[in-house]
């Protein structure tokens, strides 16, 4: 992961107009983050009860920031997040919807998809798998789980930015 500034934060905001850009409050601790444990930065804006970011590294070497909209509504089950695909996921999983980036989301085009809630994807990618079987790779299980966390989050936050 990439050192992320206030500034460059909301430079990266792709789907957020100036004043929503204004409003964003970065998350507390924001100073003492370890970037190096995090695949992406996310998260919940404590003065906007359901709006949320993520900041996301592209494959290509590009930051693009969305910001997202809790639903009101919550899976009636266990849902599984879309991102890190956590089948012991230890907290909630919502869906949030972003508006696309440019003339489309003007008109009111969105995406959505499952997230945990408080976005602790790079901390669930980064737990021991259960062992399936005797010789069973850990290690490259775990750099495998962070590897595809990385392609689903720029996945999602490309499809919103493409115009």
């Amino acid at each position: 992961m990439i050192i992320l500034t206030d500034t460059s934060i909301r430079s990266s905001l792709v789907n957020a107009s100036r004043k929503e850009k204004s409003d964003l409050t970065l998350p507390d601790g924001f100073d003492a983050i370890d970037f190096d444990v995090l695949d992406y930065l996310g998260w919940r804006d404590p003065k906007m009860g359901r709006r949320a970011y993520a900041i996301v590294p592209t494959l290509d070497g590009e930051t693009i920031g969305v910001l997202l909209v809790q639903a009101e509504a919550t899976p009636r089950s266990r849902a599984q997040c879309s991102w890190c695909r956590d089948t012991r996921l230890p907290n909630e999983v919502v869906f949030y919807g972003a508006k696309l980036a440019g003339p489309a989301g003007r008109r009111g085009s969105t995406v959505g998809t499952l997230i945990c809630r408080d976005f602790q994807c790079s901390a669930n990618v980064r737990n021991d798998p259960p062992l399936p079987y005797a010789g069973y790779d850990a290690a490259a299980a775990r750099q495998d789980r962070k590897d595809e966390l990385v392609l689903r989050a720029s996945s999602f936050v490309e499809r919103v930015a493409r115009q």
